[in-house]
């Protein structure tokens, strides 16, 4: 048995009850579960529930401060910095695009940046708040240092994901993809399923090819060892490695530079500092170029074409960016999600931590054999 299927409204009171026995209020809890809980339901598990003992950990070590609270530091018209104070990612974040979305429909576009957050799970997750109220939203953050650019064995930049979003019919244009060839995340996902990786998505301390999951998530962890994941075109400029080198500058300038906080590579994870992570969030409203229903139906028009292109396989559909995903939340809520055996035991173990039931919240599981890893070193 790899993975278990739950359905939604499980893992949802799961993932809520465990953030309020962290400490932070049922508002607040529920926001956090809602960001987690919209990657696994769009099918994107490296930021989904499998993520909830990296958050524990950060708790623990006082990297996220339950009672933070973000603060505006800067601010005109169009603009605003805000200060993280090291709180939830998630939340600063919201805070930050509501922000930038009250300022774009008093002004047409607004761009807010963060400095000292953490982890903010899914970048679409911010674009969407705007798509979903008829506007443009882009969203980027910056992470702990995990990518190896062009001709470099060290990895000094972050997998520093970009969000666009923007309303169409039937399923908004929904873009959200790392800068390096893959998310950490799904290191860690093939690491709890014991898979090996692409030969073309990351590199060791020697700089050369690794298969192995666990051992590039190891150069990761250590900062004074070089390896790590490739960005997008892999390693050489011949495969187009510059290019998710320059996507890769542009979120920390984006992100990092413009809030005055830390690019990746002076991030930190030690006990009692916050992790530095940067983001920023961008909101356009199309009524500053024309009639909203015009753009709109102009846009949902590409991408039929594009829907409707010759197929290089007729058995394999066309999809336009975030149709698959709004194609899987349909399924999933009525088939449940897959969580993966591992992540299961860790859920088991948070459960026995927070002093929760988990026969209550997951059934009765066996996790004898699961693979411990480095995640149990929270749950002593």
């Amino acid at each position: 048995m790899n993975s278990i299927k739950y359905s939604y409204e499980q893992l949802k009171k799961l993932c809520c009850d465990a953030f309020a026995g962290f400490g932070f209020s049922q508002e607040e809890a529920e926001q956090i579960t809602d960001v987690l809980l919209l990657a696994d339901l769009y099918g994107i598990r490296s930021h989904g529930t499998q993520r909830l003992v990296r958050y524990h950990k950060g708790i623990e070590n006082d990297t996220i401060k339950i009672d933070a609270k973000p603060e505006i530091v800067f601010e005109t018209p169009v603009s605003a910095v805000i200060d993280g104070h090291s709180g939830m990612g998630q939340l600063i974040s919201v805070y930050a695009m509501k922000l930038a979305i009250k300022k774009a429909k008093e002004v047409g576009m607004a761009f807010v940046t963060v400095r000292n957050s953490n982890h903010y799970g899914i970048a679409g997750y911010y674009s969407k708040m705007a798509c979903d109220e008829g506007l443009i939203g882009i969203s980027t953050t910056n992470s702990e240092s995990i990518a190896v650019h062009t001709n470099s064995k060290q990895a000094i930049l972050g997998s520093n994901p970009i969000a666009f979003a923007m309303p169409a019919e039937p399923y908004p244009f929904w873009f959200d993809a790392a800068t390096t060839v893959v998310p950490r995340g799904r290191l860690e996902v093939y690491n709890k399923e014991n898979k090996p990786i692409a030969q073309s998505w990351a590199v060791d301390e020697e700089g050369k090819t690794c298969t192995d999951a666990e051992r590039v998530l190891e150069c990761i962890n250590d900062k004074n060892s070089a390896g790590g994941i490739l960005v997008l075109g892999g390693k050489t400029e011949q495969d187009g490695s510059h290019k998710g080198y320059g996507y890769s500058m542009i979120s920390e300038i984006l992100c990092a530079i413009t809030s005055g906080g830390s690019t990746s590579n002076h991030h930190v994870r030690k006990k009692g500092q916050g992790a530095g992570t940067c983001h920023s969030f961008i909101v356009i409203d199309p009524k500053i170029f024309g009639d909203t229903e015009t753009i709109k139906d102009h846009l949902s028009v590409f991408l039929q074409e594009l829907r409707d292109a010759e197929r290089a396989d007729g058995e394999i559909p066309i999809y336009t960016h975030g149709e698959k995903e709004f194609i899987n939340a349909e399924k999933v809520l009525k088939e449940g999600i897959d969580v993966n055996i591992n992540t299961v035991a860790e859920m088991v173990r948070l459960c026995d931590y927070l002093g929760m039931n988990s026969v209550e919240y997951l059934g009765e599981v066996d996790i004898s054999g699961t693979k411990q890893g480095n995640y149990d070193k929270v749950y002593k």
